[in-house]
């Protein structure tokens, strides 16, 4: 059974989490890492969730605040053992109540066009893709997503 908490960046749980996923984006993002890496700061993530199975965390993810009707989804990660259990669904799902219960109308996000698996489960999802948004505009190995509320 997973157990979903809601934190913010603070937390020391989300943090080695998030050093597992840059290592684990070095790979993908080939020599856009630096760009990717300026715009993945966790420092200010007022919004994140955190997925438990048997009290070891497993996978997170966050929002952050772009303005009084829009956030963008940041940091979504689940550890390659637990990956195919639903795990990354529940945690958008959390995120998505969470920013709908904050009054905000739509989601935004950004992931590369070479993971494959996110990008189906953010279409699974209900999101559908737009042109890429700043500052994601000329970065051709990224797509962009949005989500109504």
């Amino acid at each position: 059974m997973l157990n979903l908490i809601r934190t913010d960046a603070s937390n020391d749980d989300f943090k080695v989490l998030v050093k597992e996923l840059d290592t684990y984006l070095s790979s993908v993002n080939g020599e856009n890492d630096d760009f990717f890496r300026g715009h993945n700061k966790i420092d200010h993530l007022n919004h994140v969730v955190i997925a438990y199975s048997k009290g070891e965390s497993v996978g997170c993810g966050a929002f952050k605040v772009l303005n009084k009707e829009a956030v963008e989804v940041k940091r979504m990660f689940v550890k390659p053992e637990f990956r195919g259990n639903r795990v990354a669904f529940q945690i958008l799902e959390e995120l998505e109540k969470w920013a709908e219960a904050n009054e905000f109308k739509y989601v935004l996000l950004e992931t590369s066009k070479d993971m494959r698996p996110a990008v189906q489960l953010y279409k699974k999802s209900g999101y559908e893709v737009i042109p890429n948004y700043e500052p994601y505009v000329n970065i051709e190995s990224s797509i962009c997503f949005r989500k109504y509320l």
